[in-house]
């Protein structure tokens, strides 16, 4: 009886164990992990839903995908921010509500298999991002830009493995455009991997965070603006045929960043957005 007994603690004490202690591929403790993203998001919350107002539309779109193998590809506006809003939105999409992220309960289980590219230079550039990064970061090194200056650099074919462990554990966040400033051409390394990993690839177009937020994404510039979050349907792409070239001018479009949305927006559509803002309320 007691030699069993011992046997049942030694048990449920490895299980306890080993379940604090399980790391992700990269090596990152999944109980801190979990920690982190449940306080991360307490903390920015109402960045989304209080001093703005996060409008939502596809989170049908994320309960259809595969647990694995999907690349998210999405504009970028703000360092922390945009990356920030998409660990909120998919994990209140994936926990059951609809275009909302009311009610921060979804944050007790996220889903810890969630990783996205960022430039090791930014992720390394204070404690408060190196913390960040624990939260799913694949960092990977510029081959055009460092430290502000314009240079060139041969692709790390580590970094582009490591994407590809993270896509073969789970989903990617990915911003081809390698940077914040709008209308930036693709870079062509994301159509190469979604050649080579052939990954279902689903586009996001985010707008108002470089209005509510500061380049970094850190500091609040401006509250009441609508911010904007679209989760489109997943690409229709030919990994064997459609070239590089085709892959690019597509993620162009599908994020709406081809030189054809380049147009003069009218006064009074202008007119209308600021009237919008200045109207929207804090509603929870």
């Amino acid at each position: 009886m007691y030699l069993c007994s011992s046997v049942f603690t030694v048990e449920i004490y490895l299980i306890l164990y080993m379940g604090i202690f399980k790391t992700n591929p990269f090596g990152h403790i999944l109980f801190l992990k979990t920690w982190l993203i449940r306080i991360a998001g307490a903390l920015t919350h109402r960045r989304y839903r209080g001093f703005n107002e996060l409008q939502i539309e596809g989170s049908d779109v994320l309960r259809n995908l595969q647990g694995t193998n999907v690349l998210f590809v999405s504009n970028h506006q703000t360092y922390f921010a945009d990356v920030v809003s998409m660990f909120h939105v998919f994990n209140a999409s994936l926990s059951g509500r609809d275009d909302s992220i009311k009610n921060i309960g979804y944050l007790w289980k996220p889903k810890l298999n969630l990783y996205y590219v960022a430039a090791g230079e930014t992720m390394k550039s204070g404690l408060l991002p190196r913390i960040l990064a624990y939260a799913g970061a694949i960092t990977v090194s510029r081959t055009w830009r460092e430290k502000g200056k314009e240079i060139e650099r041969q692709v790390n074919f580590q970094d582009t493995e490591n994407i590809g462990v993270a896509l073969d554990d789970g989903w990617v966040i990915t911003f081809p455009q390698g940077t914040t400033k709008p209308w930036k051409p693709i870079r062509k390394g994301t159509a190469h991997i979604i050649k080579q990993y052939k990954p279902v690839v689903v586009p996001i177009v985010i707008d108002g965070f470089r209005r509510s937020f500061d380049k970094k994404g850190l500091r609040i510039k401006k509250r009441n603006i609508l911010q904007t979050f679209e989760i489109k349907e997943p690409l229709v792409i030919d990994y064997e045929n459609d070239s590089v070239e085709k892959i690019v001018e597509q993620l162009e479009y599908a994020i709406e960043q081809h030189p054809s949305f380049l147009k003069v927006i009218p006064a009074e559509e202008l007119e209308k957005e600021e009237e919008l803002n200045k109207k929207r309320q804090w509603e929870y």
